[in-house]
Order: structure tokens, then C-alpha cells, then sequence
């Protein structure tokens, strides 16, 4: 088990919110933060926490990307013509291991970055095992042949708490799916409110 996927429910707790929607998340259960001062009262936030809180929400949800990883891709949104906030948002979207969760082949963001980093995704046929490989409108990703009978991947498609978006088409009887779309911000099915455009002020003054 990889740090990153140990800590997913450090994240939930220090956020205090469900990111990802589990089940056993410990929020459900404690909504005070992690450690042994997590339950004093919480102080309101400055404009700047809010900032901080939102970026710190969105990276984790994606598998806690890393800030390096996080800022180009920010970049990049910045560049793009249209609302940054929503490029943002349509980027991340585009991640090969966002669309193998989206598409429910893994139970979590974290086991699809291992499951494409582990050979078993191919992009219109051909193997990629990097995570941020980004999909194209019309690609179609699919599990491997000698790799569709995982039994993580089998009960992963069955989980009730989730279901596959409107941008993507999924099939899970051939362990396949196609990037429809680049998705806008509210196509996106977030268990909570994201706020790319806090995001966005946070970068634009640090």
C-alpha cells in the first residue's frame, strides 16, 4: 500500500468532509480533524484558509496529486482560451486515471492510478501506463484482456454509491469505455462543492 492511498482518510478527516462519497469514510462517523487537538473548535477561516482549503480539497480528490503536478496543470488551464476555473476542472477530467474511476473500473482515485501505472489500461489499443496521460474527446479506454477477471475491478463496477457520468460511456461487459466529452464543472458528480475559482484566486496572488 502506497503512502498516498494509506492517507485518503487523513485527507477526508483533515478536510472535514467526505471528498470521494465513501461509505467508511471516518467523517462519517468524526467530523473533527485528525489528532490530538482535531477536536477544538474550528476558527473561521481567513480568505486566504478558504483559498488554501479549496486547492488543498481539489489535489486530494484527484489522488493527491503533488503541488508541482497540481500548479501545471493550473498553468495550463490559465493558458487555455474560456473560464479557468472550468479548464481546470475539464484538464483533471481528462486524466487517464479520473476516467478509469469515473468509469468504475476502480473503487478509488488512488487504485486507479496504481491499476494504469500496473499495464492493465489500453488507449484506442495501445497500453499507457502513465496516470496523467490525457484522453481525447472520442478515445476509448479499455481494460486489458488478461486483466478483466481482477477481482477489485469486478466488485468495483457493481458499487452502488456511484454512477458513471454523462461524458463518459461505459461498458462493462467488454471493460471498456469512451471519453464522450471534455465535462464543465457541473457535469462533474463531486460528493461536495468545489470551488475551482478559489483555486484560481489562490494562485493569482502566491
Amino acid at each position: 500500500m502506497t503512502k498516498r492511498t494509506a492517507a485518503k482518510y487523513k485527507i477526508d478527516r483533515r478536510m472535514g468532509e467526505n471528498i470521494w462519497g465513501r461509505p467508511k469514510s471516518p467523517v462519517n462517523r468524526r467530523e473533527y480533524g485528525p489528532g490530538q487537538h482535531g477536536q477544538r473548535r474550528k476558527a473561521k477561516l481567513s480568505d486566504f484558509g478558504l483559498q488554501l482549503r479549496a486547492k488543498q480539497k481539489l489535489k486530494g480528490y484527484y489522488g493527491d496529486l503533488t503541488e508541482k503536478q497540481f500548479r501545471r496543470i493550473y498553468s495550463e488551464a490559465e493558458r487555455v482560451k474560456g473560464d479557468t476555473g472550468e479548464n481546470l476542472i475539464g484538464l483533471l477530467e481528462k486524466r487517464l486515471d479520473a476516467v478509469i474511476y469515473r468509469a468504475k473500473f476502480v473503487a478509488t482515485m488512488f487504485a486507479a492510478r496504481q491499476f494504469v501505472n500496473h499495464g492493465h489500461v489500453l488507449v484506442n489499443g495501445k497500453r499507457v501506463n502513465i496516470p496523467s496521460f490525457r484522453v481525447k474527446e472520442g478515445d476509448v479506454i479499455e481494460v486489458r484482456e488478461k486483466s478483466r477477471q481482477i477481482a477489485a475491478l469486478l466488485e468495483a463496477t457493481q458499487l452502488p454509491e456511484r454512477d458513471v457520468p454523462e461524458y463518459i460511456e461505459a461498458d462493462h461487459s467488454k471493460m471498456s469505455a469512451k471519453f464522450i466529452r471534455t465535462p464543465n464543472l457541473g457535469d462533474v458528480p463531486y460528493p461536495v462543492i468545489m470551488e475551482p475559482n478559489l483555486v484560481i484566486e489562490y494562485y493569482a496572488q502566491n
